[in-house]
């Protein structure tokens, strides 16, 4: 059987982008001296006027992109993930979510999708740093297909959102035809054993590891929870209620991020065995993407091992 196809889902950004920007001239890009690796170069060219680049000075894109939303502009601001969010923090505090400015802030290759740049380069506290600001939904995309729907959605949403994008290939899980809906998780397989939710890169690790639990006899759920803020409560409870554990995998610390705001719903609704897959409280050492989410537990065998360790809590 081939291997499917893997994408790279800043490309699906960058084409939406510019089909949504040939539609709407208020749209405009801003960005910090990453029109490389923002996959901005088709934009550039079509729309050179709209395209402003601060070079390496990621507080004052923030706040340019705050101008711009105020002057009636659509600006989608663009930025490696920890530089976006851990450098202008302040700015999406004041600038954007205090002031729901209608910005649409783009973290590129998020995660440890810089694996061997080290620790200064992963963002794995992003999830952390913007669900807790209000104003503010939190998005990360499991595929292409859901990158070009939550693009769009961003484009027609009154407000700001921050659309968390890594550059490490990913299959094709959703169909082409797929509306993102804020907050609504994707049920990607039916299961009463125990449920599976990821977003990002994990999601499809998750129904690999699905498949492997059904080997065993074990039949899992699998959510797509995209949205971390707001998060998919009914979809939850559901999970909880019905398949009685919940494992949550993310490329993210553990403390803060999906695992987190999927345990504040079940401690206070439905409460069940969980565990939480993802960077366990350390900076993460220097190494590719895979190997990191590997070494952290998260290959497909280990989330089926750590699933079936819950089921013996139950």
């Amino acid at each position: 059987m081939n291997a499917p196809k893997l994408h790279d889902c800043r490309d699906a950004f960058a084409l939406t982008l510019e089909r949504l920007a040939a539609a709407n001239q208020k749209i405009v890009a801003v960005c910090n001296d990453s029109v490389g690796s923002s996959k901005l170069g088709g934009f550039k060219s079509k729309f050179p006027d709209r395209l402003v680049n601060v070079g390496i000075a990621e507080q004052n894109m923030v706040g340019v992109g705050a101008g711009l939303a105020n002057g009636g502009r659509l600006p989608y601001v663009c930025g490696a993930s920890p530089f976006l969010t851990g450098r202008s923090l302040e700015q999406i505090k004041a600038d954007i979510s205090y002031s729901n400015a209608n910005v649409k802030l783009v973290g590129i290759s998020s995660g440890m999708a810089y694996g061997e740049l080290g620790p200064t380069h992963h963002s794995i506290e992003d999830f952390a740093w913007t669900r807790v600001l209000p104003n503010l939904p939190v998005i990360a995309p499991c595929d292409r297909i859901e990158t070009a729907a939550a693009v769009e959605w961003a484009a027609a949403y009154d407000g700001p959102c921050f659309l968390r994008l890594s550059r490490v290939g990913v299959p094709d899980l959703l169909p082409e035809n797929h509306r993102f809906e804020l907050g609504r998780a994707n049920l990607l397989r039916e299961g009463s054993d125990v449920t599976l939710i990821a977003n990002g890169t994990l999601t499809h690790r998750m129904m690999k590891a699905a498949d492997i639990l059904s080997g065993r006899g074990i039949r899992a759920r699998v959510l797509n929870m995209a949205t971390v803020r707001p998060i998919d409560e009914d979809a939850i409870i559901a999970a909880a209620t019905e398949t009685g554990a919940i494992v949550t995998a993310e490329e993210h610390s553990i403390f803060g991020g999906l695992g987190s705001a999927v345990a504040e719903v079940v401690v206070d609704s439905a409460p069940v065995p969980m565990k939480r897959l993802g960077v366990p409280g350390v900076y993460a050492p220097t190494g590719s993407a895979e190997f990191l989410l590997d070494e952290f537990g998260m290959a497909p065998t280990a989330i089926a091992d750590a699933a079936v360790a819950l089921i013996k809590r139950k």
